[in-house]
């Protein structure tokens, strides 16, 4: 970790606390926020973007929904791809398959997703070399 930064973990396991955890962060006065991948968070997505654009917070969160509802960006599996895989798993096992006869697999694909409309908003430039490397730009 480069020196003088400091990394505040806030934590939240239920609506209200992401109020609480949004408000350690600002008198933490943090520069930026990165949201872990988290059901929770995933199902509040659109309240904790409005918290985090309302308060002018750069965050990165764990899926493309995220950017797609206003968020800054997003970097994650697919939940598509993820959602396929299971569907192809649950396919062989109705086919005969034995579960335990199956190969555990971990996701593949990953999503870069920038919201550009986002980044003009909270006065960021976003590098173009970053532009080139995202899977999608939401304008």
């Amino acid at each position: 970790m480069p020196r003088g930064v400091q990394v505040a973990i806030l934590k939240a396991g239920a609506e209200g606390e992401i109020d609480a955890a949004l408000a350690t962060l600002l008198n933490v006065q943090s520069g930026m926020l990165v949201v872990g991948s988290d059901p929770l968070f995933l199902f509040w997505r659109e309240q904790l973007v409005a918290l985090t654009s309302s308060h002018a917070v750069p965050t990165i969160y764990f899926a493309r929904e995220f950017a797609a509802s206003g968020g800054l960006i997003s970097y994650g599996t697919s939940l598509a791809a993820v959602y396929r895989q299971v569907g192809l798993q649950t396919g062989k096992i109705l086919n005969g398959a034995k579960p335990a006869d199956l190969p555990v697999e971990q996701p593949t694909k990953f999503e870069l997703v920038i919201n550009l409309k986002t980044a003009k908003a909270l006065g960021l430039t976003v590098p173009q070399s970053m532009l080139a490397r995202a899977d999608e730009v939401i304008e």
